[in-house]
């Protein structure tokens, strides 16, 4: 997640300013890992604060992306760099793999009953959810029917292409493969389809550069997520969200607490409280536009369910088959797909 309105950056930057001296009144302190941007901006303006209120806890936030805490967790052995970790589906197997995760009793939560039976097991606790599929400017191209439309001549001129260094884009290539004949043991008929549009499509960038590449209008079509989506359209700009007919595809995020933390009871009423219905509520609306995993929370009009519990409608991926062989990938985007 990415950028927000002023007044919340500024607001975010009031809350930074004066969390040690919060966390160093507090009667107990812990670190939570978290990723930059929006999700920084949001959990410091949202959860910081109740976690404050109502249990006297300080948090110190360290921004990092997922892949970042699995590699500085790792390189800490058994030293752990922080207490919460929050990842996506990826990142999660390979903590697991690793070892670098307390062993989690979700009895523990007081709000375990709020999410879906499965979202909270021996490994940690799901806290947001993701929705992804393809989004287009209705004022300048027709609604995508599904991923194989991405790579048609209606459509090629006005693509950002982005590769596999996110959950997102890895789930889109990977729906895009399936779309044109392949699988996740097959990636060539996507690779080859890629080649043969390269020279014409409009973009080929970096993932957090394609939402300010459609707001400019250099690109029209992209694959990402509904909080994307919703962010642009508060900014007035022009854009929907295409369910592909093959579905569109949905995962998790989750906190896990980690190995050797020393802030194990702060760290189970951090993670209880980011699933309180009054903190997912928030998150829920603008400017953060979270897609709420909270029985009772509403997701918001651009997300195409209306309880967290119809997202085994959606499309998902097996992620212990897909850690192996991801970094293969991102090497033969980027060298195929470079210049």
């Amino acid at each position: 997640m990415t950028e927000f309105r002023r007044r919340h950056l500024l607001g975010a930057a009031l809350a930074g300013a004066a969390l040690p001296w919060d966390a160093a009144r507090a009667q107990a302190a812990m670190t939570a890992a978290v990723y930059p941007g929006g999700w920084d901006e949001a959990l410091r303006a949202v959860l910081a604060p109740r976690l404050r209120e109502r249990h006297n806890i300080g948090v110190a936030f360290e921004p990092l992306f997922a892949v970042d805490q699995i590699a500085k967790a790792r390189a800490a052995r058994g030293n752990p760099p922080f207490d919460v970790f929050v990842l996506d589906p990826g990142p999660r197997v390979s903590g697991i793999e690793f070892g670098l995760f307390e062993a989690f009793d979700p009895a523990k939560l007081t709000n375990r009953a709020l999410l879906p039976d499965g979202y909270a097991d021996a490994h940690g606790a799901a806290v947001a959810a993701q929705v992804v599929g393809i989004a287009y400017n209705p004022t300048k191209v027709a609604k995508p029917k599904g991923w194989a439309d991405l790579f048609k001549p209606e459509y090629v001129p006005k693509l950002g292409l982005t590769g596999f260094g996110t959950t997102f884009g890895t789930i889109s290539l990977i729906e895009m493969a399936k779309a044109l004949g392949g699988s996740e043991a097959n990636m060539d008929p996507l690779f080859a389809e890629l080649r043969r549009i390269r020279p014409n499509v409009a973009a080929v960038g970096q993932p957090a550069a394609m939402p300010g590449m459609f707001q400019q209008g250099q690109i029209d079509v992209m694959y990402t997520n509904t909080y994307t989506v919703t962010l642009l359209r508060s900014r007035g700009v022009n854009i929907d969200f295409a369910v592909p007919e093959t579905g569109a595809a949905a995962f998790v995020t989750t906190m896990h607490i980690a190995k050797g933390s020393r802030n194990l009871d702060s760290a189970y009423k951090y993670i209880d409280e980011m699933i309180a219905t009054p903190v997912q509520a928030a998150l829920a609306q603008d400017p953060y536009f979270f897609v709420p995993v909270n029985k009772d929370v509403t997701p918001g009009a651009d997300v195409p369910m209306r309880s967290i519990s119809e997202i085994g409608n959606f499309v998902t991926h097996d992620w212990a088959r897909i850690n192996p062989v991801r970094a293969q990938w991102i090497a033969r985007f980027n060298r195929e797909m470079a210049g």
